[in-house]
């Protein structure tokens, strides 16, 4: 049925009830339905119409049915569900982006039937104006308040609807509810407790109130101007419908009182602006406020400019003009960075470090005043929290809007915002996506690891975004980790040669080009041992291994987890990040402990004995997880030598809780203003008291060819050839290529979890080119049936890409829904195109998948890892553009019953052991014990004299004539000396992996 008769129809059906007939002034027009709950509108998302839920964790989303009422107010069937929400979560009508917007500006208002709790609890509910559709336009708020019982008609009025300034464009589409172009409206649920809800009968109701059809704003809430300049405030009347006013509107104005001195700070104005009737919507006047120079060196001062509107809605926020702090000597960028750290420090009130010791999440800034009331210090985007349209402008404006309210503040002391861009600018929709870590660490490419990191600080950094939540530097030992693909390798030595991506993202080690517009301050993660945890461990949520427990002994904990981290501090890394795990070091009495709380790996080992000297941020939330009340929690944290704390939604407590903590003196003053020292340190590393704002020269290169080349690279050489009988690869262009499976054409499954959300999609989610794409741009003779349901006759050969779909953390746990082995459609796919044809398996994954029982009808296979973006680079190692040279990064097993299995082990018999990856780059090398001998004293020659890269081409050499003769013909005697090669290898210990590689060929 087409909507136009759908809502024909519901105008009549409303008109004929009673609460319908009753429910309007005689002189109004019969309501617009928007929402029967009858049916007609499904429960979809865009591009078609629908009710879609949504939340910030996969917890928080309500459930939603078309429930049967016999007290329906309007019909028979009302939208009923439940919820239990722990951060945020909601529901949304949008309407179909491919049909024409909704023009509600004929209306008063909307309102709708809602069946009260007497709960006393807030809800939200916003309206969508403009943009593209209802996931891309402006986000009007207001909300009502459950305190009746049963049903009751809820009535808004459009002029009650206030502009939202956090998810969506900051600066706006237009930044006015114009009300002809409307895509919906969405209602926020209210969280910390469980409830149900129902509601029924949205509709549009009564005329456009023309005393109300008015607002008047000003540019900007803030107003910086130097000392001796002129404040200029612009003044802008708006319509709803965007028609000429109607009635006059007047804006009197006067400067209030701040902390500036009238006439010895600035010379106060007043005055009254009018805005004729017959004035267009848009239509701007400006107030402008003399400053005086009075005093050489002082703090900002502000100046409120009051506003009283008549014949229109007020803005509502007073604007703040504010005289700039000027002439004191943290504010001189001549001066040492230490000078200028200590001399702020010492005008800093308890409250102004507190401030600059919490991180908010932007969804929380619903009163982006509160960056000013709070002083806060820092921002960040979690996983998924973007502006909307999530563009890089978008971006930039969203973190100028919230830089500008700390010009508000007495110091202006800027924001520092942090994002998780952990394979690339992920958060970014065009952004260039890197392969993950585990791929990263299959190209055994340090400089390759550079520039990646490389690409995505200037990606970020572009965006307004100073600080990267990245990289991780966790040794994964267990696949069945949900993170294990956020990990280089399961070998310390691996982890630690990808560390060059610490120099991609902040330059030199000692922070000389942070203040560069294409570096960011990194930040290693987590720590300690986060990849280390025991299975069955995790006790949070239905997490099995994730936030765990890690038993180690003292030297475990040294030579494993500890020597990424020592590696980092030597590099000059700005921020660490704790682990949300607990440590359980054998023989120290303490037993697991949250890393949180250890101030003996924190104060002790990071800060004290490595040297760290950047600040150390909490993970999300993880204070949370400590024993103890709340109070404890900050105490525990901060004491621990926690310096930054992520509480996204609570800073408010945060920051009082740690004031009293302080004042009681169980937190002491020194432990502050070593925390406040160690931000405000690298806040003048990154330049951002000279340049708050947004650097966007380089936004054109985000997602360029050039960037793209880079990633494309990556996903080449992370490419692991694990098997390849009768040299099956690489293709040939005049062969006809069967392609199936899952992951052959879905850009969502190869660029995983942490891609546009936390959790990842299956999908066309971002801009890129998957396999199947890829493959055909390459100039192959191509056939794609997913299923592969269409005929097989007639091909030469067959590649199957098969693996797992997105997730993240523990939500990816094995045993929390997931599992090791390919779904039950891969595997038909599999069977059926291996016994049709010669064939060629891809494994798209985190972590390597249970394969064994399919490897002997699978000619040629290979560990695609998640390659990100760019799936012309897998192409082009399938046609030889380029040669397979990945080896695996972590161990892959027989079975699941061998996990966890490491390099090292003394149980060790994997399918394919750490380090294997055949090659195409040539022939494989002839030659026995005899050349095996020659290659060793070579190395070791080699090794002697310091020539590392001869000596790693030899080793090289030597693992190609062992994998030749192994073959398929695995055993724990070739496995575990060939594993024990690479790390010898990566440690710089060549005449001994030649050694080891002969035991695997005598073995083999």
């Amino acid at each position: 049925m087409r909507r136009t008769a759908l809502l024909a129809s519901a105008a009549l059906l409303a008109g004929l009830l009673p609460w319908a007939a009753t429910a309007r002034a005689a002189d109004e027009p019969a309501p617009v339905p928007v929402d029967r709950f009858e049916g007609e509108v499904p429960f979809a998302a865009q591009p078609a119409e629908g009710l879609f839920t949504w939340g910030g964790d996969t917890d928080d989303p309500p459930t939603l049915r078309l429930a049967d009422r016999t007290d329906a107010p309007e019909g028979g069937k009302v939208l009923a569900g439940s919820y239990d929400i722990s951060g945020y979560g909601g529901f949304t009508h949008d309407f179909a982006a491919t049909a024409p917007a909704h023009d509600w500006s004929a209306h008063r208002g909307i309102r709708f039937w809602w069946d009260g709790r007497n709960n006393g609890r807030k809800i939200s509910f916003e309206i969508k104006d403009g943009g593209a559709n209802g996931e891309a336009s402006e986000l009007w708020t207001t909300s009502f308040t459950d305190d009746f019982t049963g049903w009751k008609r809820i009535e808004l009025p459009f002029a009650d609807f206030a502009y939202r300034t956090d998810y969506q464009p900051v600066g706006g589409i237009d930044h006015v509810l114009g009300l002809k172009e409307m895509w919906g409206y969405a209602l926020t649920l209210p969280a910390g407790a469980k409830g149900d809800f129902a509601m029924d009968d949205v509709e549009l109701y009564g005329t456009a109130d023309q005393a109300l059809n008015a607002s008047v704003s000003t540019d900007a809430p803030v107003v910086p101007v130097e000392e001796g300049g002129t404040a200029k405030v612009k003044v802008t009347v708006a319509t709803t419908g965007e028609a000429p006013l109607t009635d006059p509107v007047t804006v009197t104005y006067a400067t209030g009182d701040g902390t500036a001195a009238s006439g010895t700070d600035y010379t106060p104005v007043s005055g009254t602006l009018t805005f004729p009737a017959g004035t267009a919507s848009g239509a701007v006047r400006t107030i402008e406020v003399p400053t005086r120079r009075d005093r050489p060196a002082e703090s900002a001062e502000t100046i409120p400019l009051k506003l009283t509107v008549t014949g229109a809605k007020a803005p509502a926020e007073t604007p703040q003009i504010v005289i700039d702090a000027h002439g004191l000597p943290y504010l001189n960028a001549k001066l040492p960075i230490k000078k200028r750290v200590a001399d702020l420090l010492g005008r800093m009130s308890l409250a102004e470090k507190a401030g600059q010791m919490t991180q908010a999440e932007r969804g929380a800034m619903t009163r982006p005043d509160d960056i000013t009331g709070y002083a806060l210090g820092s921002l960040l985007s979690g996983g998924g929290s973007t502006p909307t349209p999530n563009t890089p402008e978008a971006w930039a404006k969203m973190i100028d809007a919230f830089q500008l309210r700390t010009r508000a503040t007495r110091l202006q002391i800027p924001l520092v915002y942090g994002v998780d861009a952990v394979h690339g600018h992920n958060n970014l929709s065009g952004a260039t996506v890197m392969p993950h870590n585990v791929g990263i660490g299959a190209t055994r490419d340090p400089r390759l690891a550079y520039r990646t990191g490389a690409v995505t600080a200037a990606e970020v950094r572009a965006t307004g975004v100073p600080w990267d939540f990245a990289p991780c530097l966790c040794v994964s030992r267990d696949e069945r980790w949900g993170r294990s693909y956020e990990s280089f390798g399961e070998d310390p030595a691996l982890v630690e040669s990808m560390e060059t991506v610490i120099q991609g993202l902040q330059g030199r080690a000692g922070g000389k080009d942070l203040s560069r517009d294409d570096k960011v301050l990194a930040t290693a993660k987590h720590y300690v041992g986060d990849g280390g945890t025991a299975y069955g461990s995790s006790t949070t949520g239905t997490y099995t291994i994730d936030q765990g427990v890690t038993k180690v002994t003292r030297e475990q904990l040294e030579d494993i987890h500890l020597a990424p981290f020592r590696e980092a501090v030597d590099r000059g890394i700005g921020t660490v990040m704790p682990s949300y795990s607990s440590l359980d070091i054998a023989g120290d009495g303490k037993g697991a402990v949250k890393m949180h709380a250890r101030g003996d790996m924190i104060n002790g080992v990071l800060k004290g004995r490595m040297g760290f000297d950047g600040f150390v941020v909490s993970d999300w939330n993880a204070i949370d997880q400590l024993p103890g009340d709340y109070a404890s929690h900050v105490r525990t944290a901060v004491n621990a030598g926690l310096d930054m704390m992520m509480v996204p939604y609570g800073y408010k407590d945060f920051t009082a809780t740690l004031v009293d903590e302080a004042k009681a003196g169980r937190i002491s003053q020194g432990r502050v203003d070593d925390a406040v020292s160690r931000i405000l340190t690298e806040k003048f590393r990154l330049g951002l008291f000279e340049h708050p704002y947004a650097d966007t020269s380089g936004a054109a290169r985000i997602g360029s060819p050039e960037h793209r080349a880079v990633a494309r690279q990556a996903a080449a050489e992370s490419q692991v050839l694990l098997k390849n009988s009768q040299g099956l690869l690489p293709l040939k262009k005049s062969q006809k290529v069967y392609v199936a499976g899952s992951d052959a054409d879905d850009i969502g499954n190869q660029t995983g979890g942490w891609t546009l959300t936390w959790q990842g999609a299956s999908g066309n989610t971002v801009p890129g080119t998957t396999v199947l794409q890829g493959l055909r741009k390459a100039g192959g003779n191509v056939t794609y049936s997913k299923d592969a349901s269409a005929p097989t006759g007639g091909y030469d050969v067959g590649v199957v890409v098969v693996g797992e779909t997105p997730y993240a953390e523990g939500v990816g746990d094995v045993g929390n829904g997931h599992d090791l082995t390919l779904s039950a459609a891969d595997q038909a796919a599999v069977d059926k195109v291996c016994a049709a044809m010669k064939c060629a398996v891809l494994i798209v994954s985190g972590r390597p998948q249970l394969i064994g029982d399919r490897l002997g009808e699978i000619d040629a296979l290979v560990a695609s890892w998640l390659p990100g973006t760019e799936g012309e680079g897998v192409a082009d190692v399938l046609y030889g553009k380029r040669p397979f040279t990945g080896q695996l990064p972590v161990t892959w097993p027989r079975s699941a019953s061998q996990l966890p299995i490491n390099v090292g082990d003394t149980a060790y018999d994997p399918q394919f052991p750490y380090g294997w990856g055949l090659t195409t780059l040539a022939p494989a090398p002839k030659g026995g014990t005899a050349t095996l001998r020659d290659l060793g004293a070579r190395a070791a020659a080699a090794e002697r004299h310091g020539d590392d890269r001869t000596a790693r081409a030899l080793v090289t050499k030597a693992r190609l004539l062992v994998q030749d003769k192994a073959g398929d013909r695995m055993t724990e005697s070739v496995a575990r000396p060939f594993a024990d090669a690479d790390h010898l290898l990566l440690t710089g210990r060549y005449g001994k992996a030649v050694e080891k590689l002969t035991e695997a060929y005598r073995a083999a």
